[in-house]
């Protein structure tokens, strides 16, 4: 008869194993590429086969390929939602970088304005829907259908790391990846097409629109009238345009955060805990700031709102009001971009007397950041290249192409530097990551996980305060003694700054997003490339300048917290 000894009540529990590697990651990411990229090839192939007038292929087709997209992007998130998050063990472990509060909250704010731009292009395909498909009317509804489910979705799982159903699961999220890029091209190309035809009817020729050309088509096949003379209409109408921008935004918001989900697919973290976040648990704007940073990026935003309203009433007027608009507009400009470039150095510089450690940790979420900020400055900077060549080997010697080549200049400088400063501040570590030399060392002992995707030593012991004077009497002494770290003084100024630029990022982000395009008013590059040529250079590289915008916005955000 075997007797069992009793259990040490010292004894810790035994931790936690951690879920089995998968076998090959790298082959069901294949896989799910493989998918994302012939479905968005085809997106893409009729979207921009829709929008040539030489081309047989009608908005209908394009919608109802959109709308197949959305509902099947749908049966998955509801799949997922209802199958795979509940399944035991289906996700064991939370990314705590992955899914930023802020970057919810303009993913809810982006989806509300999306919803109701819906609203608007039912009212307007429903106000002629004799001489219409009914796939036009369906298409709005599916997408504030799917809008909403998605949104919720991000919002409860964007920090999920699924370890059930794993290549059903990255399928899914390329998938509606794809569904959300592709809603963007359609929403780009269509905006596009929306300042080409006004800019066709200011000149006096409709024929080459799509717009035109639909409605030629509608009329002559159903024999009615689908013209939109009425008030409610044309409010729909202007409505819907005004409204693309922030479907725009909504979609790549989705996007990079599907994109980090489908990251975490399989990944192994370190402890139970799931990672650790450096980011505070509430946001307070304008604390611990010198206040000089907001209210003058407040004064810049005040001031380019107002020029914005100038620009759009001036320039469509004759030729003397359009140059005077242009004037101002690349003025300001000039002024707002020249600030941000001189900032974004003083940024720079004072990181060169941080001693902050830089955060060496893999995180999915800050990879990503850093790869949109550089690939979507392209935009911007094609753009300005091709300007400064028009200026430079162009014929007009005025004072506007002194300005648009001054804009041109600068506008690849803020880039640049900003993108310096944004970078490096994403790689600092968190305030009081600096080592302190004079401080006694205690022992601290880690807990290090190998083969896992991600290396983290977690501490188990928090870094000593320094004390200034004798040793006090109770813990409430203590508090009030300890002296603040002698860099604060450089936090405070990286807050300034990056409310500064964030500011400034917003409303270079309004003016290009809410129509205004110098591109075109200013006749420089249209007459040394060409109006066909010219367009296609703006209207493929634009999208991505005002996506930088954005997201440098977020981008900021993030530092000003982490500073």
């Amino acid at each position: 008869m075997s007797t069992e000894l009793p259990s040490d009540p010292k004894e810790s529990p035994p931790a936690p194993r951690p879920a089995p590697r998968e076998v090959w990651k790298k082959g069901g990411r294949l896989l799910s590429v493989l998918l994302a990229v012939n479905v968005l090839l085809l997106a893409c192939t009729l979207i921009s086969g829709g929008a040539f007038n030489k081309v047989a292929v009608y908005d209908t087709d394009v919608f109802a390929l959109l709308t197949t997209m959305l509902l099947l992007a749908l049966l998955w998130i509801l799949f997922y939602l209802l199958g795979t998050a509940r399944c035991p063990g289906g996700v064991p472990y939370r990314d705590a970088h992955a899914g930023p509060i802020w970057l919810r909250g303009g993913l809810v704010l982006f989806g509300i304005c999306t919803l109701i731009m819906d609203v608007f292009k039912t009212g307007y395909y429903s106000s002629f829907l004799e001489c219409q498909s009914a796939i036009k009317i369906l298409y709005p509804l599916t997408q504030a259908v799917f809008v909403i489910v998605q949104t919720y979705f991000l919002w409860v799982s964007a920090k999920d790391c699924v370890h059930a159903h794993l290549d059903l699961t990255r399928c899914g999220l390329m998938f509606t990846l794809t569904t959300n890029l592709a809603i963007w091209m359609a929403a780009v190309v269509d905006e596009s097409l929306h300042q080409a035809h006004s800019h066709s009817s200011s000149h006096g020729n409709t024929s080459h629109t799509r717009l035109a050309l639909d409605l030629e088509r509608a009329s002559s096949a159903v024999g009615g009238d689908c013209s939109c003379d009425t008030a409610v209409c044309q409010i729909f109408q202007q409505g819907y345009f005004y409204l693309y921008p922030f479907n725009i935004e909504y979609s790549l918001f989705a996007s990079t955060m599907l994109y980090v989900m489908w990251k975490n697919v399989g990944r192994l973290l370190a402890s139970s805990t799931h990672g650790h976040s450096h980011a505070p648990s509430h946001l307070s704007l304008f604390r611990e700031t010198f206040f000089a940073g907001p209210v003058l990026g407040l004064m810049l935003f005040v001031v380019g709102l107002a020029v914005f309203i100038i620009y759009e009433v001036q320039v469509s007027g004759d030729w003397g009001r359009t140059q005077q608009a242009l004037v101002i507009y690349y003025s300001f400009n000039i002024v707002c971009l020249g600030l941000m470039t001189l900032v974004s150095l003083s940024g720079s510089v004072i990181y060169r007397f941080d001693r902050r450690a830089m955060d060496q940790h893999k995180n999915p979420t800050r990879t990503l950041d850093v790869a949109l900020l550089m690939g979507a400055a392209l935009g911007q900077y094609a753009i300005s290249y091709y300007s400064i060549v028009a200026v430079v080997a162009g014929t007009p010697r005025d004072l506007l192409a002194a300005l648009n080549l001054a804009h041109a200049l600068l506008m690849i400088a803020q880039h640049t530097f900003q993108n310096v400063f944004i970078i490096e501040s994403l790689h600092r570590g968190p305030p009081g990551a600096e080592p302190h030399n004079t401080a006694p060392k205690e022992p601290c002992h880690g807990l290090t996980f190998a083969n896992l995707d991600a290396l983290h030593t977690l501490p188990t012991c928090p870094p000593t305060p320094r004390l200034a004077g004798p040793s006090p009497a109770g813990p409430r002494e203590a508090a009030s003694v300890i002296v603040a770290p002698r860099s604060h003084w450089r936090r405070r100024c990286l807050k300034d700054i990056s409310l500064f630029l964030l500011l400034c990022n917003i409303i270079l982000w309004i003016m290009p997003a809410f129509g205004a395009r110098p591109h075109f008013s200013n006749t420089v590059e249209v007459d040394f490339y060409g109006y066909s040529l010219w367009a296609a250079i703006v209207n493929i590289c634009l999208p991505f300048g005002i996506f930088y915008r954005m997201h440098a916005v977020s981008s900021l955000l993030e530092v000003y917290v982490m500073s």
